[in-house]
Order: C-alpha cells, then sequence, then structure tokens
C-alpha cells in the first residue's frame, strides 16, 4: 500500500497568537513554526501503517514556500520516505489547497491519503472533504484509531453520541484526530538521514491550478480580553448571582 500525507506549517502551537496591527492578519514574521499538530498524527499513522507491514511506500507533500522543508525534514525523520513541496508565496484558500492535493493524489496514486482533521490556524476543517470530492473517493474524518483488513479500512471516529467504526474501500480519505496516537519525536540519527531522502520541489504554476482568492478577508481582530474572577463569600451570595444571571437571560 502507497500512503501519501499531507502536512502544513503553522505558528507552533505553544506561540501565543498575535494580531497584526493593520488587522490583515496573524503575525507569522519572526513567530516560531512548526508542523500542524493534527498532521503530525496522520504522519505517525502513515509510519505505524508501514512498520505494521501494511505500507511500502509512505510520501508527505505540503505546499508553500520553502521555509515549508522543515516540516518536511521533520515528517521525513519521523519515517517517510519521500517528500514533495508544492512552492508558492502565496496564502491560498483551502478550496486551491485541494485542488492541489488533486492534482498530486492524480499524479502519486496513493492507496490512502491522510491528513490532519484540521489545521490550528484557520480551524477551517475543509480539505480532507474536498479532496475526498475532488478525487471520488470514500473518506472517514476524525478518525481515532485505522486498521486494515486486506482492500479494507475499518476507522473509528469519535461523535456526539459515542463512537461509530466505518468501513472504507481502497482508495481512501482519512483525517486525523488527536487521540489516534501519541507522534513520536525523532533522534538526531533520523533528522539526519533525512536530509538524504528524496525531496521534489515542485513550482506551484506547474500544476495548473487557478490560485485566485475566492473570498475577501476585511478584517482580523483578536477575542477580547478574559475577565478576572471574583471569589463570593458564601453560597447564598453565589446563588444570588447565579439567579440574576438566569433572569437576566431570561428577560432577553
Amino acid at each position: 500500500m502507497k500512503i501519501l500525507v499531507a502536512v502544513k506549517r503553522v505558528v507552533d502551537h505553544n506561540v501565543r497568537i498575535r494580531v497584526r496591527p493593520d488587522g490583515s492578519g496573524v503575525e507569522t514574521n519572526g513567530v516560531r513554526m512548526s508542523m500542524n499538530p493534527f498532521c503530525k498524527h496522520a504522519v505517525e499513522a502513515a509510519v505505524q501503517l508501514a512498520e505494521a507491514g501494511h505500507a511500502s511506500e509512505i510520501v508527505i507533500v505540503s505546499i508553500g514556500p520553502k521555509a515549508v522543508n522543515d516540516v518536511l525534514l521533520t515528517a521525513l525523520a519521523m519515517g517517510a520516505h519521500r517528500g514533495i513541496l508544492v512552492e508558492t508565496d502565496a496564502a491560498l484558500e483551502t478550496l486551491v489547497i485541494a485542488k492541489l492535493l488533486a492534482k498530486i493524489v492524480g499524479e502519486e496514486q496513493p492507496d490512502l491519503v491522510l491528513l490532519g482533521k484540521q489545521a490550528v490556524d484557520d480551524d477551517s476543517n475543509h480539505v480532507g472533504q474536498m479532496l475526498a470530492a475532488l478525487t471520488n473517493r470514500p473518506q472517514a474524518t476524525f478518525a481515532s484509531e485505522i486498521k486494515v483488513d486486506g482492500t479494507m479500512l475499518h476507522v473509528t471516529r469519535e461523535v456526539d453520541y459515542g463512537r461509530e467504526t466505518l468501513a472504507l474501500s481502497l482508495p481512501a480519505i482519512v483525517t486525523a484526530d488527536l487521540r489516534l496516537n501519541s507522534p513520536r519525536n525523532a533522534a538526531l540519527p533520523m533528522v539526519m538521514k533525512a536530509r538524504s531522502k528524496p525531496l521534489a520541489i515542485r513550482p506551484v504554476a506547474e500544476l495548473g491550478i487557478d490560485l485566485t482568492p475566492r473570498l475577501t478577508i476585511e478584517t482580523i481582530s483578536p477575542p477580547p480580553e478574559r475577565v478576572a474572577g471574583s471569589s463570593v463569600g458564601s453560597v447564598s451570595e453565589l446563588v444570588a448571582i447565579i439567579a440574576a444571571d438566569v433572569n437576566a437571560m431570561e428577560a432577553i
């Protein structure tokens, strides 16, 4: 089985997000960047499937500027076999990203495509579903467990009422949730070895996709600061505050 994993470079999840003073977006200059956490779980899932003998090749793909090479090298150090960078400095919308990935899927013909369920920078949760539609492949989102059974996948996902398990025929698209696994930290020898693995750089123009944005972002602003909590002197005082809040809600 051949697995293609799509990964995204985002502001590191340990960094406090700051909005640019002009409201045009999130500040990324001089900010630590890393692989999207959900994407890292997708890479780990692919490596575990290879270690279990279910996959013979893992291809990592990412879209963005040359700086994206660092997350590709991280994935290669985790155990992927080769990488593809679709190089562009443009800020791309999710539909364009899905179309570019569909082109790569058409060229590579993987049996399984793994993605993070969403990216922590925009939380869109679009690309996996759009890619499934564009490639006409069955999909399972928010996967917390993946099992291979011949040409079938059994994917467990958490839903509002508990868990459900879906049976998908390959080739398929699966998006990873945080509960899927615990991603490994690549040791230094693996990081050094990753630099010798194949990494193809593809100019975005080569794929022939219209990158014209269809959405206009008027402004971005940070959420209001939380009001500090306060202590109450007694249970009766707390009850009175709750009752006042309930009355206020009912009046609305």
